[in-house]
């Protein structure tokens, strides 16, 4: 079990927290043998108590692992910025090495996010960082990365009894990997305790914490309180069997899921303690009949929509706000747009070939935007390896990028034309193609054909229409 410090946020908004009295909190628990804490940039004073914690005479040999997270703004970022990013954190820390940093990237379509784990790969490759990690990554984009070769350890996702989207495909690609998981959000904010357990549905006003405002949010798009309730039922017998707390029965469910290396159990430090009720969970063991209770009782529910991370990507955002507002502010263009002539605009992608050849990344003209015939290419690099289905997602993600730039959307793509050397690949490709076009079913073509540079596996070019519609026929 890991420590999450993200409460320390919500209590600095009650008043300034002391920082050498919270780091004195954080001693209880590491006493108790919980010497993993979790946190970030942005949970408040979080990195500079656990820094004060572990400067703290009994912990000076090391004995603490201290794993934050770096949540840049959207748009591009340079080596220097990555590098004084991960000085802040460690100087907050007061380590010379961060245990395990974690990368969280807001929006797939704009290639900066690559830039950013280039350089902290470089920065891991110092020994200014032990382990690189990803949070809040789809199971798609972990895959991309790894294949990227970008040396990944783990993925921090929320993974609950409410939220399972983390036993899908992100579980698959994990193990493929040996890549583990860290869930976050197994108690749901709390909402999955005894305190809950027969209360009438707060509604929006009546939840107080930040967590518990996200996660009324999950309940809400899993079916509403009376199917939370009935998985509240559920989750009390098996504890009153085994004599346990209800949060120790969610906890244990989700630590015994294939790939999942640990959980994350929140701390109010200073406020409220529950070390006693967590150290049950290392002895509690879960049987066959408990797994099929609680099992029938998830199933009862709506699925959480997407994949892990959606909620911080599209609609519906499973946020306190409900939307992004409290993180930031806009998301910039994917690519600088440039005026041509006759009305045109266009974007470029910066690849090596558009100069050479003379020609843009995409075009629009009126309501129609065209997209040249994309590979897995960002500056000088080839993204996703060797795998065609990485290749190809990260290819559609640049199309994506270059018809945002151009105010479009994935949405408005009426056709694509899919060209692979081998034709070997074309399944795991159309599976790719599939998956993100799928809602959308935009005319296709897919053939066999060479390609011109070496290593691509697939190239793809695409028609977007931008506009409203009347009727059946767009404008």
């Amino acid at each position: 079990m890991l420590t999450g410090l993200w409460q320390v946020a919500d209590l600095e908004r009650e008043g300034p927290i002391d920082v050498e009295a919270a780091a004195a909190a954080m001693d209880a628990y590491s006493q108790a043998g919980f010497t993993t804490f979790d946190m970030a940039d942005h949970y408040g004073s979080a990195e500079e108590i656990a820094g004060a914690c572990a400067s703290r005479a009994p912990h000076r040999d090391g004995d603490l692992q201290l794993l934050t997270k770096w949540t840049p703004a959207p748009g591009a970022h340079t080596p220097v910025t990555v590098r004084e990013a991960v000085r802040r954190s460690l100087d907050r820390l007061r380590a010379d090495t961060v245990d395990l940093l974690q990368f969280h990237a807001w929006h797939y379509a704009d290639p900066s996010w690559l830039d950013c784990l280039f350089t902290l790969q470089e920065l891991k490759d110092e020994g200014l960082i032990r382990h690189l990690g990803l949070t809040n990554f789809d199971a798609v984009h972990l895959d991309m990365v790894l294949h990227t070769g970008i040396e990944v350890v783990s993925n921090q996702v929320s993974f609950s009894l409410l939220d399972g989207r983390a036993a899908g495909a992100m579980t698959d690609v994990c193990l493929e990997h040996g890549v583990q998981l860290l869930a976050y959000g197994t108690l749901a904010g709390g909402l999955l305790t005894e305190r809950w357990l027969g209360a009438d549905d707060p509604g929006a006003d009546g939840v107080r914490t930040w967590s518990e405002m996200k996660y009324r949010r999950f309940v809400e798009a899993t079916g509403g309180w009376d199917r939370l309730q009935a998985l509240l039922r559920a989750v009390r017998s098996v504890a009153e069997k085994h004599g346990v707390s209800m949060a120790n029965v969610a906890a244990r469910a989700i630590l015994d899921r294939p790939a999942v290396a640990g959980v994350i159990i929140g701390a109010r430090l200073g406020r409220s303690e529950h070390i006693a009720d967590n150290l049950r969970l290392s002895s509690l063991r879960l049987d066959d009949d408990d797994r099929e209770t609680l099992a029938a009782a998830g199933g009862a529910l709506d699925p959480v929509p997407g994949d892990c991370g959606d909620e911080y990507r599209r609609p519906p955002y499973l946020t306190a706000a409900g939307d992004l507002s409290d993180h930031l502010d806009e998301l910039p263009s994917p690519y600088p747009v440039r005026s041509g002539s006759g009305g045109r605009t266009r974007v470029d992608s910066g690849t090596m070939w558009e100069d050479l050849a003379g020609y843009s990344r995409a075009v629009r003209t009126g309501n129609h935007i065209a997209v040249s015939g994309t590979t897995a290419t960002h500056g000088d690099r080839r993204i996703g390896g060797d795998d065609p289905a990485s290749q190809t997602h990260y290819v559609i993600d640049k199309i994506e990028g270059a018809i945002e730039a151009l105010g479009g959307r994935l949405e408005d793509v009426v056709r694509t034309r899919v060209f692979v050397p081998e034709l070997a690949d074309w399944e795991p490709v159309a599976r790719a193609h599939g998956r993100r076009f799928g809602d959308i079913r935009p005319a296709n073509t897919l053939v066999q054909a060479g390609l011109i540079g070496s290593g691509y596996r697939v190239e793809i070019e695409a028609e977007a229409r931008v506009g409203r519609s009347r009727g059946n026929v767009p404008e």
